[in-house]
């Protein structure tokens, strides 16, 4: 995906996340926190700064297990899903890691209906 359809198609899907969430999140961390909150699947509630981490971990792992990076491994006694690693992601400059995660989440909206082709 060239930049100019990224930034067409990320700006669609912030869209698409603000109608769907009923917030539309301001930058990518904000889009992977409503895609963690999504994944734990317990509704939105009050989390702590350590809870906001991971729930913008998982939503990084959830999107990357797209492209096989992770694999969905078990939910925990509270809930929360587990991944592991089965590919590593070249080291990339933040630029590149950006994009790479915008693609992925625009492939997560797709596929889960977020966003309509």
């Amino acid at each position: 995906m060239d930049d100019k359809e990224l930034n067409q198609e990320w700006f669609l899907a912030k869209k698409a996340f603000g109608r769907y969430m009923e917030k539309e999140p301001k930058d990518l961390n904000a889009v992977l926190f409503l895609i963690g909150v999504q994944e734990l699947g317990q509704g939105p509630k009050n989390f702590s700064k350590e809870e906001k981490q991971d729930l913008m971990h998982v939503a990084t792992c959830a999107v990357l297990s797209i492209s096989n990076y992770y694999i969905f491994s078990h939910r925990d006694d509270d809930g929360w899903p587990h991944y592991k690693q089965t590919d590593h992601v070249d080291k990339l400059v933040l630029k590149e890691q950006t994009k790479l995660l915008k693609e992925h989440i625009i492939k997560y909206a797709y596929q889960n209906e977020i966003l309509e082709k």
